[in-house]
């Protein structure tokens, strides 16, 4: 029999995806906008169809006899791969746990109804008159629907207010923004993988920026530098917001800050594995757990093999945004060639001191911490 898996999006993110289904044997249906990504190429067959068509991919997949539908690294994706699978009976979460899930204003009501720890926050639109809101400086202002640092500002005073509110909204599908009181802290991450709602947490990932005002990722750490007794207390923490989205059945990235006292803020909760390699590299490296394997298996309605299979070492995940990251990228590939495991995003060079959110860094690549 068959087995034939759908794969929403053909960028260079999907590419660990495609030839993790092919290795354990699938037959792999990518669907994307035509732009000649790697996971056109890499695809068994390629289908030039938009991720935001929902109805035709859902179709197309009735008509091929998927056994599964993901994929990883994108909110936009992960809408699509919920919605064909509730439309076909596959295993996924609800439609509802994916808006909310995908909609930080939806996310926020659900923590702040549930007790999940999370800044507070006011939704504005078009609309809102925002000099007669009651804000208390610094905030941070957001799309509702957006990730990859796209339209996020940090603002000490109501001077720059109304421009960082039109360049969220700009920014977002639906138009809106949210500004919310800024967490202090260190910026980590949490992945982890739900099967028929029990949820393994995986990893802690410690996150480096490009601070304010846009909180550009410039890196990722994993493991994380964290205690054991801070490590339970962030899985305690994670696995009740989970179940307040109603996770169930994916992958799931959960950002957190945590202040100098121990005090956990849920920035936001996605119900699909990370980007920026987290997912597809750092887990593997820094725990050996096959985590893209683990997001198939899922997907096809099979309990996710979480035993490791790899060695395990301190792995970073390292953008290129300057001169100075391109300069010490092209040292180690010639100086210490073995510590790099991946590379992950080959350099553009037009992008390096042009970027402006995640979305157009200059390359990305992954090491071993420990030479």
């Amino acid at each position: 029999m068959k087995k034939n898996l759908a794969i929403i999006g053909a960028s260079y993110l999907q590419l660990p995806l495609i030839e993790k289904a092919k290795e354990m044997g699938f037959t792999t249906h990518v669907f994307a906008w035509a732009a000649g990504d790697v996971g056109e190429m890499a695809a068994d067959h390629f289908y030039p169809i938009s991720i935001t068509e929902v109805d035709e991919i859902t179709e197309k997949c009735r008509e091929i006899g998927i056994c599964g539908i993901c994929s990883i690294a994108t909110d936009l994706g992960n809408y699509t791969v919920n919605y064909v699978a509730d439309k076909l009976g596959l295993p996924g979460n609800s439609m509802e746990c994916t808006r909310m899930s995908t909609n930080k204003h939806l996310m926020r009501e659900t923590f702040e109804k549930n007790g999940d720890p999370s800044p507070k926050s006011v939704l504005v639109d078009k609309s809102t008159d925002l000099f007669s809101l009651q804000l208390q400086y610094p905030v941070i202002v957001k799309p509702t629907d957006r990730s990859g640092s796209r339209g996020i500002n940090k603002l000490e005073d109501a001077s720059g207010l109304e421009n960082a509110v039109k360049e969220a909204m700009d920014a977002g599908f639906e138009k809106k923004a949210l500004i919310e009181e800024f967490a202090e802290g260190q910026e980590y991450s949490v992945e982890g993988i739900s099967f028929k709602g029990v949820h393994h947490i995986l990893a802690v990932t410690q996150k480096f920026t490009t601070g304010a005002p846009h909180f550009i990722e410039t890196g990722h750490l994993e493991p994380a530098p964290v205690s054991k007794e801070l490590f339970h207390k962030i899985v305690n923490v994670i696995t009740h917001a989970l179940d307040s989205l109603g996770i169930k059945n994916s992958a799931s990235h959960s950002e957190i800050k945590i202040d100098k006292d121990g005090n956990i803020k849920i920035i936001e909760i996605g119900s699909r594995m990370g980007g920026d390699a987290i997912g597809s590299d750092l887990v593997y490296f820094s725990t050996g757990v096959d985590y893209v394997k683990a997001v198939i298996q899922v997907a096809c309605g099979e309990e996710p093999e979480l035993t490791p299979v790899g060695e395990c070492c301190s792995a970073e995940v390292r953008f290129i945004l300057t001169r100075d990251d391109l300069k010490e990228f092209e040292r180690m590939k010639a100086e210490e060639p073995g510590r790099i495991l991946r590379i992950v995003d080959e350099v553009h060079p037009s992008n390096i001191g042009n970027t402006t959110d995640s979305s157009n860094r200059a390359g990305c690549y992954v090491f071993r911490t420990q030479k």
